[in-house]
């Protein structure tokens, strides 16, 4: 199957070569193709440049976002960070008419004041927005209202998402949500292929709201933990 994969961050990395090695084939999507490519320096979170991670994954093919998108079969992944994701995505929204966009970023904003800031390891907690009365999931949707956006993943590091079995042997559950049947089981497929069993379907996409603020409830307990964990909902 062709999937485009839209962002070269780790996250982003983790998809495609996930991908790759299920035999998939994978166009990646970037802003400037050129600029990605002749990058030499790690990145602000000390990412090796993204030609040092190709040279380990031949095959696969580097576009603009509009053109990865284009090249997939009906499959696109979002590895947008949520502060651009919807312009982004707004500006690509032709060539994602009809196709199952899935979004995990979290709405995240940095840098911000407050009276009352939330220490960190790596710096303060960034705030979410919007939160509670919207959701970057929705956002989406309503900007492509083309295309099928499923949220999924967000509830997890993306390495994990790629190989559930990492924690716990894989008993652990992931979470969907969207306003297409269909795209949240072509997801829902997706993730098996990775290697989960307990995918849990949330129901519309305004259940993204949850999916996005858990993410500060996820940053609790890993600082807590001192490492990656899964959460499983008993039944």
């Amino acid at each position: 199957m062709k999937i485009a994969v839209l962002g070269t961050g780790g996250g982003a990395r983790a998809h495609i070569a996930r991908l790759a090695e299920l035999g998939h084939q994978v166009h990646v999507g970037t802003r400037d193709p050129q600029a990605t490519l002749a990058r030499t320096e790690p990145d602000m979170m000390g990412t090796e440049p993204f030609k040092d991670f190709l040279a380990d994954q031949p095959g696969i093919e580097v576009h603009t976002f509009g053109d990865a998108a284009a090249a997939s079969d009906g499959l696109v992944i979002s590895g947008i960070d949520g502060h651009n994701a919807v312009r982004a995505l707004s500006a690509i929204a032709d060539q994602l008419a009809g196709k199952t966009l899935i979004d995990y970023a979290v709405p995240y904003v940095y840098q911000h004041e407050t009276e009352n800031p939330w220490p960190t390891p790596w710096g303060t907690m960034p705030k979410i927005d919007p939160c509670d009365t919207d959701s970057l999931g929705e956002q989406i949707q309503r900007a492509l209202p083309r295309t099928k956006v499923v949220k999924a993943f967000v509830t997890q590091e993306q390495t994990t998402v790629v190989a559930p079995q990492a924690i716990g042997g894989g008993d652990h559950t992931m979470f969907v949500a969207g306003e297409d049947t269909g795209a949240k089981q072509q997801v829902t497929d997706l993730l098996k292929s990775y290697g989960w069993s307990d995918i849990l379907d949330l129901g519309p996409l305004v259940c993204s709201r949850g999916m996005e603020m858990y993410a500060h409830m996820h940053s609790a307990i890993g600082f807590g933990l001192g490492g990656h964990f899964g959460i499983k909902v008993v039944r």
